[in-house]
């Protein structure tokens, strides 16, 4: 039955040239670089075309909207005074973290079917569409399995609840439970990306040891347990934190809700952990060698995620310049407008293709993609990040005045743009990641080199900006170039991975205007790209 529409006679005057809001928007059918990408880089496009239909229904953009409207409120004591430390969410935040969950975001990498990270990874693209604060939770628990697998009990335990394409948020701990999340707690106020210096101490208590110390970030602090970082003897030491006990709560204490920018669904916490009961994940002193595993995990979804927040701007501001007039004309037919978001949607693309890429080499066999995985998903999420906020920031001023209201969903994604740049490596320390890998891994850089030639003879440009980069720096010396030099990089390869999968107005377009300078500073100043191939895809 189709709705009784909005009154649009008012009396003083008529409301016209304003498109009719997009209630739903189904995800997978309407977006042909993402059905292209999965087809070529192995993802299941039945379950994803589920998921595309569930994520932009209209129900689910209203919990959406909920969540954000109404958000977590810290519930420290009950009446009585008892401490509860729990966090109270709006309905519509667990609808989204129970849609996500069923359709197999945190579970489709492990079920043992083809195309498992590429599949989570166009999930994580979609729902960041839509609700990315709780993209978070179901990330985390994505990705702590593998780091879970060097202990057989905790594995045990804790795999089958993770991997269980389910969402059960009741208060109880894991061996009551047929679905399980897992957050993250590392970062301390002295230390931050530096956890090294942490305090936080780890004292033996039998079988297990007990923690004492603060954390100045929780990722997601309603989870069941915690991967977390303390000292114990031996050194610093990675440990699982359940949340709930057999009959009692775990000593972790909520000091505060962070108040963020954005991600505003999602709660994130200062905690203290006040003798709370711990078991250690792996070897005392081998911390963050344990713990790497759940960040190399978390950073493949920081660099697809921006594609999934820039194809929502994007998404916007198409369908207003299709149904919006100004000066006689259509904004979509007025050639600067077409410019600017040909421009635009040159770096969504990049983004896509490079994210998903990535998430192929998670999925490939052997040494090699291991390397290029581990180097590659590092440069795709320095780039994705770095375009994120000007595209956002340019696809609201489409909308004019209404971009910047909150009726729209431009002022959400505004605020969520800069987030997955700072989450697991902010660009610094993501840019000396990447030196210290090539440095020590000489098979990173193999693979890497390997990916870009395999490009080569499909654009000359390409191939001048390769050899360009290359005679550039046949060995980075100068620590204070590395973020241009990364840059160089991830822009190459994109411009590699567009022309495996991409038609040649997108990957020859993108390589005119990011890779050989052929363009003004601002998005739109650009010349000689074919903009209605370009828009043609934008859906």
């Amino acid at each position: 039955m189709r709705p009784i529409p909005a009154r649009d006679q008012l009396g003083t005057h008529e409301v016209t040239n304003q498109p009719v809001p997009q209630d739903s928007r189904d995800l997978w059918s309407t977006d042909m670089p993402l059905q292209g990408a999965i087809d070529r880089f192995g993802g299941r496009a039945d379950d994803l075309a589920r998921a595309g239909t569930a994520y932009g229904s209209a129900e689910m953009a209203q919990a959406a909207q909920d969540a954000r409207r109404d958000p977590p409120r810290l519930v420290a004591f009950d009446r009585a005074g008892r401490r509860l430390d729990e966090i109270a969410y709006n309905p519509g935040y667990h609808h989204c973290l129970r849609v996500g969950a069923r359709q197999g975001y945190a579970a489709a990498a492990w079920d043992g079917q083809p195309g498992g990270h590429v599949t989570h990874a166009a999930h994580v693209y979609m729902l960041s569409q839509v609700e990315p604060g709780t993209c978070c939770p179901l990330t985390m628990t994505y990705a702590a399995v593998p780091a879970l697998s060097g202990d057989p009990d905790l594995a045990a335990l804790w795999q089958p609840r993770l991997t269980a394409a389910d969402y059960d948020p009741s208060l109880r701990p894991v061996t009551q439970k047929r679905a399980a999340t897992m957050g993250m707690a590392m970062t301390e106020k002295q230390g931050g990306s530096d956890v090294r210096a942490n305090s936080t101490q780890a004292r033996r208590d039998g079988d297990h040891y007990r923690l004492t110390g603060h954390k100045w970030f929780c990722s997601a602090p309603m989870s069941d347990g915690f991967l977390t970082l303390a000292y114990a003897d031996g050194g610093l030491t990675c440990f699982l934190v359940p949340r709930w006990l057999e009959g009692e709560r775990n000593s972790i204490r909520l000091q505060r809700l962070k108040d963020k920018l954005g991600n505003r669904a999602n709660a994130s916490a200062e905690i203290e952990y006040v003798d709370a009961l711990a078991y250690r994940l792996g070897d005392e002193g081998t911390g963050v060698r344990t713990i790497i595993e759940m960040v190399h995990h978390t950073r493949l979804d920081t660099a697809i995620a921006p594609a999934g927040l820039m194809r929502a701007a994007l998404s916007e501001a198409h369908w207003w310049v299709n149904g919006r007039s100004a000066f006689q004309r259509r904004l979509i037919d007025q050639p600067l407008m077409r410019a600017v978001l040909a421009d635009l949607a040159l770096d969504w693309e990049g983004a896509l293709a490079s994210g998903l890429a990535m998430a192929r080499a998670f999925d490939g066999q052997g040494a090699e993609n291991r390397a290029l995985a581990r180097i590659g998903v590092a440069l795709v999420k320095f780039l994705n990040n770095k375009r994120c906020v000007p595209v956002i920031a340019e696809a609201m001023e489409v909308l004019g005045g209404m971009g910047y209201i909150e009726d729209t969903p431009m002022p959400m994604l505004y605020r969520e743009a800069p987030l997955n740049g700072i989450w697991e490596g902010s660009g610094n320390v993501i840019c000396l990641d990447i030196l210290r890998t090539l440095a020590k891994e000489p098979l990173a850089g193999e693979a890497l080199n390997h990916a870009l030639d395999a490009a080569r003879g499909a654009n000359r440009h390409y191939d001048t900006a390769l050899d360009a980069h290359r005679a550039r720096w046949p060995k980075l010396s100068d620590e204070g170039e590395a973020r241009w030099f990364v840059e160089s990089l991830a822009s190459l390869l994109t411009a590699a991975t567009l022309i495996e999968t991409a038609p040649a107005a997108v990957s020859d377009g993108y390589i005119a205007t990011r890779l050989t300078g052929e363009r003004g500073m601002v998005p739109g100043s650009v010349s000689g790209l074919d903009s209605d191939a370009i828009l043609s895809r934008l859906g």
